[in-house]
C-alpha cells in the first residue's frame, strides 16, 4: 500500500517505531506498522536449440529493449511458478525450470530478482501484451547494446557460464553492482 493510501484509510503518520530505526507509516491510534517491503522480481534464460528467448517491450519502461521473460511475483504463487506465468505472458512461451542461476538485489528500486535457467516444453513462442516481438538468440547474435536492463546483462553472462552444468550455486551481482555502486555493508 503506498504512503498515501495509508494515509486516506486511516490516521497513519511517519516515524520510527519503538524498538526500530527505521521511519514506517505507523497508526497513531492503533500502532499498526504498515510495513514497505521489496518487490520480487522472478524471471527466466530460457533455452531451446542452442538459442536464448528474448522480448522486446510493449510497454515502459525501456520500451523497445530487449529483456528476459520476466516480472513481478503475484500474491499466492512460488518463484518457479511466477517465473513459468511471466514467460507465458510475455512471449506465449511453455517452459520447464530447470535451475536457480541468479538472486540479484537491486536496493535503488527495492526489488530482488530471482533468475532461473529454463527449457522451451514446446517451440512455439508469440508475443504477449507486454512485448513488441520474441526471438530466439544464439549467444553471439544477442542485442547487447539493446538490452533492457543491467540484470539481464549479468543473467545472459553468468548463464553463460555455467553452460552444460546441472548443479552450480547460484550467482549474485556481479562485484559493485548494486544499482546504488555502495557497499551494503557501508565499508
Amino acid at each position: 500500500m503506498s504512503d498515501d493510501a495509508v494515509q486516506q484509510k486511516s490516521n497513519f503518520k511517519r516515524s520510527v517505531p519503538e524498538g526500530d530505526s527505521l521511519e514506517r507509516m505507523v497508526c497513531v491510534d492503533c500502532g499498526f506498522i504498515n510495513y514497505e517491503n521489496p518487490k520480487i522480481v522472478v524471471g527466466s534464460v530460457v533455452h531451446d536449440a542452442g538459442k536464448i528467448l528474448l522480448c522486446r517491450r510493449a510497454i515502459n519502461p525501456r520500451k523497445g529493449f530487449w529483456t528476459l521473460p520476466a516480472g513481478f511475483m503475484e500474491q499466492h504463487e512460488t518463484a518457479m511458478a511466477g517465473a513459468m506465468r511471466e514467460a507465458w505472458e510475455e512471449a506465449t512461451a511453455k517452459i520447464e525450470i530447470e535451475a536457480l542461476l541468479a538472486v540479484y538485489s537491486i536496493p535503488r528500486l527495492s526489488q530482488v530478482q530471482l533468475i532461473y535457467r529454463a527449457h522451451l516444453a514446446a517451440p512455439e513462442i508469440a508475443p504477449g501484451p507486454e512485448s513488441a516481438e520474441v526471438g530466439m538468440f544464439a549467444f553471439d547474435e544477442i542485442p547487447w547494446k539493446e538490452l533492457a536492463f543491467p540484470s539481464v546483462h549479468w543473467a545472459l553472462g553468468q548463464d553463460r557460464e555455467v553452460a552444460g552444468q546441472t548443479h552450480f550455486p547460484p550467482f549474485v551481482n556481479p562485484p559493485g553492482e548494486f544499482g546504488d555502486l555502495k557497499d551494503p555493508a557501508g565499508l
